[in-house]
């Protein structure tokens, strides 16, 4: 006859097993449901900022949204790695440069679609909404690189720093790159509307 002590009790371990995977996956789904509403947290806060970005780079709403979309699924898919690592501003903007540079890559730039031809500014606009857009169709006619440089600079009010850290380029090229844009912008506008 077999001694109790020695003999396990029938199922004990099988069922020990379950419990710990049990309270694993438990462990884990709460980890998750945190993660999720950290980066639903992070989505909520930042996306007006990077859909206006966006849109200043692509001067389409639709577009604009969509590119925000696509930063936010790159980083949902890595936010695991970078949440706790990173400068997620600055994470969320070099992504959605890297959207905005791709997209202009797929599209020609040269191509955009207006019911009605413009007219040239022959006067400083008065109101906001038409100084809004003739800034916007000024930096529509500089290189990509060079509008982000602008909006990364002057609407966004980041360092030439943080620039150069989120284009991935030397300190001396946003420098001289944004010189040379605002330089083009004053000629584009003329030198009445930039005084005023």
């Amino acid at each position: 006859m077999a001694d109790a002590r020695t003999t396990p009790a029938r199922g004990s371990s099988g069922e020990a097993g379950r419990g710990l995977v049990a309270r694993w996956g438990a462990a884990r789904r709460r980890a998750q449901t945190a993660r999720q509403a950290e980066f639903t947290a992070f989505v909520e806060a930042t996306a007006p900022k990077l859909r206006r970005t966006a849109y200043l780079m692509c001067r389409d709403w639709h577009l604009a949204q969509d590119l925000t979309q696509i930063t936010f699924a790159k980083m949902y898919a890595a936010w695991g790695r970078i949440r706790r690592s990173t400068n997620l501003e600055a994470y969320s903007r070099r992504v959605l440069m890297n959207a905005v540079f791709d997209q202009k890559k797929r599209r020609s730039d040269s191509e955009l679609v207006l019911a009605e031809l413009p007219e040239a500014p022959h006067h400083r606009p008065d109101d906001t909404v038409e100084l809004h857009v003739a800034l916007l169709r000024a930096l529509a006619t500089l290189p990509i690189r060079d509008q982000a440089i602008v909006v990364l600079r002057h609407w966004e009010d980041q360092s030439v720093e943080t620039v150069a850290g989120i284009l991935n380029v030397s300190v001396s090229v946003v420098k001289t790159q944004n010189a040379r844009a605002l330089s083009r912008l004053r000629a584009v506008l003329g030198e009445d509307f930039v005084r005023a």
